[in-house]
Order: structure tokens, then sequence, then C-alpha cells
């Protein structure tokens, strides 16, 4: 365990929130903390390279000073939501924020450090207790005492979200229905590029989990990646959720959420313990009808019924196609037949 250190310069940066822990440096075990203030940190839609500047203030410090300077009774209650990519996770983040009891932090490039670090087994169990309880206790920090942080993590980082969550605190998991995230994916251009580039890892990602599975990248359509990393990552979620229990995960469907939204935001604060008088006129706002990664677009409902049934229309034998292969994947292995019979194939 670390113990309590006197460095000033460290102290400084973990005392004040407005220096948030940025990356870790793993070939010099170094933190980087970056300087950005309670708005700046809400307005961000990722908490990586694109949220900073040229002005940016940037200080690193060696992880052991920084692990040192955390108090042994610092906050460690952080809340969490994990998704399956593409399912309005951002757009939940930024209308929970609206709750004067929710700090909202979007991705953390140092979330994705932690998950491909443990993933590669470079830290033992017990550093990797030490380092997690310092990482959890660094998002915690609030502007305010009566703020709660709540960390909208990257897709991947499922992987080890029954580890992130601390003891006491609850998590929302975001999905939707295998046809819907598919239709989703192949309806951009961006997210298309994406699946191609994250493909390999999911591949052995869910390979992990289902003994036995082999794939032929090279043999794969596009509808069936989009297949894959739906099966990849509600697995993935799925084995966190049985780790965590029950009474600490409430699953959002996003279809549902869209829906009833203003019931379902109401639902989701409550379980995290925030109030959400306004949920109705947060509904009818603005956020609704803009692209939430970039607010400067326009991305309403009704426009992403119109992509999703472009995609249909352009790729709908291939997803059937596609769909039918999940249902087989499902009949052998558990894990992915438990994914379907929460979400459904659609």
């Amino acid at each position: 365990m670390t113990t309590h250190s006197q460095d000033p310069a460290a102290a400084a940066l973990v005392v004040d929130p407005a220096w948030f822990p940025f990356s870790l440096d793993l070939a010099s075990d170094t933190l980087l903390f970056v300087r950005l203030d309670e708005r700046e940190l809400r307005a961000a839609s990722f908490l990586d390279q694109r949220a900073l500047g040229g002005a940016t203030a940037r200080r690193q410090v060696a992880w052991a000073e920084a692990a040192a300077a955390v108090a042994p009774d610092a906050r460690r209650d952080l809340q969490y939501i994990f998704h399956i990519g593409h399912v309005g996770s951002t757009l939940l983040s930024r209308l929970l924020g609206e709750s004067p009891s929710v700090l909202g932090v979007r991705e953390p490039l140092l979330l994705r450090n932690f998950a491909e670090t443990m993933a590669a087994g470079r830290w033992g169990e017990a550093e990797t207790a030490d380092r997690l309880s310092v990482l959890t206790a660094l998002l915690s920090r609030t502007f305010g005492a009566d703020q709660r942080a709540l960390v909208k993590a990257t897709s991947f980082t499922s992987e080890i979200a029954d580890r992130l969550v601390p003891a006491g605190s609850r998590a929302l998991f975001l999905h939707v229905g295998a046809r819907t995230y598919i239709e989703t994916i192949l309806g951009g251009d961006a997210s298309r590029q994406e699946l191609a580039v994250l493909t390999p890892g999911r591949v052995a990602r869910l390979a992990a989990r289902c003994p036995g599975l082999v794939l032929n990248l090279e043999r794969l359509t596009e509808a069936q990646k989009a297949m894959i990393a739906w099966a990849c990552e509600m697995t993935s979620l799925g084995r966190s959720a049985a780790a965590l229990g029950a009474d600490r995960v409430l699953w959002v469907d996003f279809d549902d959420f869209l829906a009833e939204p203003a019931r379902t935001l109401m639902r989701a604060a409550g379980f995290l313990g925030h109030a959400m008088a306004e949920a109705e006129r947060l509904i009818a706002g603005p956020l609704m009808r803009r692209y939430s990664k970039a607010l400067e677009y326009e991305y309403s409902p009704a426009l992403r019924r119109e992509v999703l049934g472009d995609a249909r229309r352009r790729f709908g034998g291939d997803i059937d196609a596609a769909l039918a292969g999940l249902n087989a994947l499902g009949q052998r292995w558990p894990a992915i037949g438990a994914a379907i019979g929460r979400s459904g194939v659609g």
C-alpha cells in the first residue's frame, strides 16, 4: 500500500479537482494532470487529446508521488455509465449532468490506459488493487461536496467494469438490440471506419469468453463484424454485471429510453440517487435534438430513425444473415445466448 506523502507539488495536484488526471505514461510511470475548470470538464465529450488546447496547463508527476499524496480517507464514491458504443451514453451522461448533484465526466483517457494495461497483465494483483484505489480517489473528486462524479467510460473499458465500480456505488449499463446496433454502425461512415479498426481486438475478447470460437476476419462482412462487436460488448457487460450483482447495475435499453425519455431518465437518476425534477424540461430541450458528442450538429430521434432505415435498405440481406449467425452462436455459447436473452436479436 502507498503511504501519505508530504511532497507539495503532488499534493497540490491531487487536492485540486481542477487538475484532472489525464493519462498514464507506462514507460516512465508518470501521471499527467491537465487543468480543466468545471465548465470545461462538463463540456468535454471526450477527456482525451480532443479536450486539450494549446494553452491547457499540464503537470507531470511520478505515479508513486501522486499515489502517496492521496489521503487514505479520500472520497471513493464515483458512479459509472458503461455501454456497448453508439447507444446514447453521451446523451444520457449530459442529461444526468444537468442535475446539480452530478459532475459528468466523459471517457477519460486514463481509464483506457488502465483497461489496456490490466488486459496485458502488466501489474500483479496487489499492485493493480492499489492503483485502482488511487484511480478511484482521483476520479471521485468534485468541485462541491454535494456533487458526485458520474464517469461515462469508453466501451471496451467494460472489461474491467466490475473492478472499477467502488463499494457502495452503482452503474448504468446501456445497450440496444442486435439489429438496431448493427444498423446504427452501418449507418455512418465514421462508425464503419471504427468498426474496421476495432474488430480484431473484439474477436479476441469475445473468444476469451467463448472457448473454441474461431472467426476468419478476412471473410466477415461488415454486418458480421458489427454483430461480433455487439456480441463482444454485450458479453463484456454481462460478465461485469454478474460480478457486481443485480442491485448495483441498472440496464437501460436506448430504444426504451427514446420511447419514454423522461420516465427512463428519472429512473436512471433515481437508481444513482440523484434528483431529476426537471426531466420533462430537459427532454423537451436542445440536448435531445443535438449530436451529443458534438453539440453543434443536429441529431434528433427522427434523424436517427432515418439513418437506421437507410442502413436497413442498403444492407438488409447482410444484416439478416449476420443475425442468423448470431442466433447460431447463442445456441452454442451461453454468454452470447444470455446477451440475446437480455437485448434480443430484433
